[in-house]
């Protein structure tokens, strides 16, 4: 079943409910307006009454949680979306990188592509995705990838000397750790 599918039996279960509430609401009017009722019957009446209220108090609450609940799970399949497409970005970002970093010369062509690399960039800065600093920091697993480990002089054990790729965060979740080399 879609997620489009989930949606719409939501919604459906969502008017039903409505309508359910809609009824009780009518049989509490309804048993409000009776004014011909005997006194024998009155009492089982105000009886009535009181559990139409409770089950009609119940169904609210359970309605008002379902509204919750189905609002969480869109904005949680909004956010898994995001992050899709986030990362499937990365590895063009990668490659402009790449790119940049080859041509020596400034010519319009390298301008043009300059200006397509800032403009991913920036749209990444939008959707809250943020490059890992990870050169000269203290290795962290969380967010670090040691894929090499190399010794180095004047350099205490465990610090990021190379970042061999980048890693971002998309707010305070790891999109892609970076990998690097630390030194012994």
């Amino acid at each position: 079943m879609s997620k489009r599918d989930n949606l719409n039996k939501k919604a459906e279960e969502v008017e039903d409910t409505e309508e359910e509430l809609q009824d009780i609401e009518e049989e509490i009017e309804d048993k409000k307006n009776t004014e011909d009722v005997s006194e024998d019957s009155q009492g089982e009446s105000d009886d009535e009454l009181n559990l139409m209220k409770d089950k009609f108090v119940r169904l609210q609450a359970d309605f008002s949680n379902y509204k919750r609940r189905t609002e969480n799970e869109k904005k949680d399949y909004i956010d898994l979306g995001i992050e899709k497409v986030m990362l499937g970005l990365l590895p063009i970002i990668d490659n402009f990188e790449r790119a940049l970093s080859m041509s020596d010369e400034k010519n319009s062509f390298t301008e043009g592509i300059d200006m397509i690399y800032g403009q991913l960039i920036e749209l990444l800065e939008k959707n809250d995705v943020k490059e890992i600093e990870a050169l000269d920091s203290k290795f962290d697993p969380n967010t670090h990838h040691a894929v090499l480990v190399e010794p180095k002089e004047g350099t205490k054990e465990g610090i990021v000397i190379e970042v061999l790729q980048k890693g971002y965060k998309l707010g305070e979740k790891v999109l892609r750790p970076a990998m690097v080399k630390v030194s012994q």
